[in-house]
């Protein structure tokens, strides 16, 4: 395996009871090891969402594939123009520069394990991220760090249409 820095790679254990969380009122996200703990390989949390929870918009990244594995329950997931529903043990890859999005399927709640490879600091977004759900930040903090947490939001009237149809 080839590293984004000379500095080898460690070993990575996270214990339940010692892992930051972020909650806001759909979703409570179990922070795993960002890139900095990596040697920059990969970062991963897990998010459980309530039934129906909305995930997240639309959005590509240019530097990173996005993994999903559900552990429970089920996750509707848009990848480009396309909408599936992810059951228990399946598994989705998203390269770079895909369109996608993903909320708890309707009427489900859904326990999720997110990898990103190679890693991107992606903590301090997921913190932001509770922040803003729970009224505490002004959304536009989000946009304004798309370039550093490489989070690219698209329209997509697929998801928008999808959304509206289980509300």
């Amino acid at each position: 395996m080839t590293y984004a820095t000379d500095v080898p790679p460690a070993v990575v254990l996270t214990r339940k009871a010692e892992a930051e969380t972020c909650a806001d009122p759909s979703s409570v996200m179990t922070l795993l090891s960002d890139s900095d703990g990596t040697a920059g390989g990969f970062t991963t949390y897990r998010s459980t969402f309530t039934k129906g929870a909305v995930g997240a918009p639309a959005h590509f990244h240019t530097r990173a594939s996005e993994l999903f594995f559900v552990l429970g329950g089920a996750l509707r997931v848009l990848v480009g123009d396309e909408i599936t529903v992810l059951e228990e043990g399946d598994f989705l890859a998203v390269p770079p520069g895909t369109p996608h999005a993903f909320a708890a399927a309707p009427g489900r709640e859904a326990d999720v394990l997110f990898v990103f490879t190679p890693g991107m600091g992606r903590f301090d977004y997921l913190r932001l991220l509770g922040r803003v759900m729970r009224g505490e930040a002004d959304p536009k903090e989000i946009a304004e760090s798309s370039e550093r947490f490489d989070n690219h939001y698209v329209d997509s009237p697929v998801w928008r249409a999808a959304l509206e149809g289980s509300a």
